[in-house]
């Protein structure tokens, strides 16, 4: 699409309200899915991430890797196997978890932000005993429940410049490692940091009052509002977790929770820097 120089500089003033409500402010990222698994996809978040890095956001990179790590458990002859949407972690799995989060997904993200012109350092839950979590069920083996969140080094990261980019592996005070859920990681983290927002970046659209019309999106919902959303059975499925994370990181402390479709090309910006928006906030 070709825009004219006069359309550029008007995207640009429509846009400068919200680089200015969002300068010097934190915003935590979810990314995972398959705007992760797409590389082409992959280029253009992290450009849009650079971008706001660039205009003085703070952002905070908090990503999963499940693909990956079923990709790498079947090459090491090691099966994947889920409860409820959880997976199984022996000792085995979770020392793949390790690997694959902390190590790969974590340090390519960090490397292709820094392709991209922004400066990034990758963390994991375990640096600074950041995430600390117990044993959610033992039927589950080494997956955690997050019992506690310590910011200064995110802090740290952010206040020499960098951009956080956070793999969701935990630690308890024995030193297990343990295989969290990064949308709740992303919550607590946003919450504990008072973020200005979370943007939860998904493979929908957002809430739909009909999940099978994209015309019924729900742009805005309230705490109470996604209750009895939940009640109704307009919010089914593993949509149910994702909303109670977001409704948890606003009773946290974060001002506004996005779900958004992270394979909508540039949508992080789309709903960041315009008046249309491009997905379901919660507040």
């Amino acid at each position: 699409m070709d825009i004219s120089n006069a359309g550029r500089a008007s995207v640009l003033v429509n846009a400068l309200p919200y680089i200015k409500k969002y300068n010097d402010k934190i915003v935590v990222i979810k990314y995972g899915g398959n705007a992760m698994i797409d590389e082409n996809l992959k280029n253009k978040v992290m450009k849009d991430i650079v971008l706001l890095h660039l205009i003085g956001v703070k952002v905070v990179l908090v990503h999963g890797g499940g693909p990956e790590i079923s990709e790498t458990l079947t090459k090491l002859g090691l099966k994947s196997e889920f409860k409820n949407g959880l997976r199984v972690t022996d000792k085995d799995t979770v020392d793949v978890v390790q690997m694959v989060l902390a190590g790969k997904v974590n340090k390519s993200l960090v490397n292709l932000l820094g392709v991209k012109g922004g400066k990034a350092i990758g963390l994991s839950g375990l640096d600074g005993q950041m995430i600390m979590a117990k044993v959610k069920d033992e039927e589950l083996g080494f997956v955690g429940e997050i019992t506690a969140v310590n910011t200064a080094p995110i802090i740290d990261v952010l206040e020499k410049g960098y951009i956080p980019v956070i793999s969701t592996v935990a630690c308890d005070e024995q030193g297990n490692v343990f295989n969290v859920n990064a949308d709740t990681a992303a919550a607590k983290i946003a919450g504990e940091l008072k973020a200005e927002s979370l943007i939860s970046m998904t493979d929908i659209s957002g809430i739909l009052r009909d999940k099978n019309d994209p015309s019924t999106l729900i742009s805005k919902i309230s705490v109470d509002e996604a209750d009895k959303l939940v009640e109704e059975g307009v919010i089914v499925g593993g949509m149910i977790p994702k909303t109670e994370c977001c409704v948890n990181a606003v009773k946290w402390g974060v001002k506004r929770v996005f779900i958004i479709d992270g394979t909508i090309p540039h949508s992080i910006i789309i709903e960041m820097l315009t008046d249309e928006g491009i997905g379901t906030m919660f507040e």
